[in-house]
């Protein structure tokens, strides 16, 4: 099942076009949230831009006659996975934008395909076929040529995000097999408005116990922003990242998530002017050579 002779004919087209839109989505929103924090600290923002696409995805449930109704048993198993896939994941991500630079933080975070494909063993019983694994190794030596081609400018003072964001990695990509192997039975506009709902209460109990944000001081740009955030990635995005994980193999998935940093890299030196000289060049090549690999299986 997990050969490399019969991935290609598992990959649904449409779920190809679902990860595309979440791809983009998601690369977009590094930057926003790295100007976010300038206005507004993390669980705040986080919690703030949350509440919009909880909004939005019950709204979807409810205009599309969803049941909302969550049976008594699969009540661990949502808990769990909205922990990964939810808590986990916004809050660690955006956290690691205290010390690294958008761009940086981006890359970090989308090792997560090495970390999939290690669960995909583990809880799915899928081996990484020989293109998968050349894939990821392109994939990764263009996350290190980014993060070190430098010059190792990592350093102390950053490796906390470092540390931050792989963890965001890690644990997302446990979340995305965990869905894979137990899929949550309720329909997709409902399981996704439930995973976000209950993924951003610790992320809104840390913001009450720990934040005071001052919303009347926000300039009309943050508001933007945070109507973005929340409409697009943690909206749209996370409807469509869920159902592109309904119709592609979990590695295969993860794998495709490569593209975000080419996303969040290139919008970030575009809208926060970071570097895009001839080292991100490289290593963004690098980056799409493993993601259309690991696409075709």
């Amino acid at each position: 099942m997990g050969s490399g002779r019969s991935s290609p004919a598992r990959l649904d087209p449409r779920g190809l076009l679902l990860l595309l839109v979440t791809v983009f989505g998601w690369g977009l929103n590094w930057p926003a949230m790295k100007l976010l924090l300038a206005e507004i600290p993390v669980l705040s923002m986080r919690t703030a831009c949350g509440a919009l696409g909880i909004a939005l995805l019950f709204g979807i449930a409810l205009a599309r006659r969803e049941s909302l109704v969550v049976p008594r048993a699969l009540w661990p198993r949502l808990v769990v996975v909205s922990f990964l896939n939810v808590s986990a994941w916004m809050g660690l991500a955006a956290f690691s934008l205290l010390w690294l630079a958008a761009g940086e933080a981006t890359i970090v975070c989308y090792t997560m395909p090495v970390w999939a494909s290690i669960f995909a063993w583990i809880i799915l019983g899928e081996p990484p076929g020989l293109r998968r694994v050349l894939a990821l190794v392109l994939g990764l030596g263009g996350l290190s040529v980014l993060v070190l081609g430098s010059g190792v400018e990592v350093g102390v003072a950053k490796l906390p995000g470092v540390a931050v964001a792989l963890a965001a990695a890690v644990l997302f990509s446990l979340g995305t097999v965990v869905t894979k192997r137990w899929p949550l039975a309720l329909p997709p506009n409902a399981g996704a408005a439930w995973q976000l709902s209950l993924g951003c209460v610790p992320l809104l109990l840390g913001a009450l116990l720990f934040e005071a944000p001052d919303f009347t001081a926000l300039s009309p740009q943050a508001w933007a922003l945070m109507a973005y955030a929340g409409i697009g990635p943690l909206g749209l995005c996370y409807l469509a990242w869920f159902a592109a994980l309904r119709r592609l193999p979990a590695a295969a998935a993860s794998a495709g998530t490569l593209l975000t940093p080419v996303v969040g890299v290139a919008a970030a030196a575009i809208f926060l002017g970071e570097a895009l000289g001839v080292r991100e060049v490289v290593a963004l090549s690098l980056t799409v050579s493993g993601v259309v690999l690991a696409v075709r299986g």
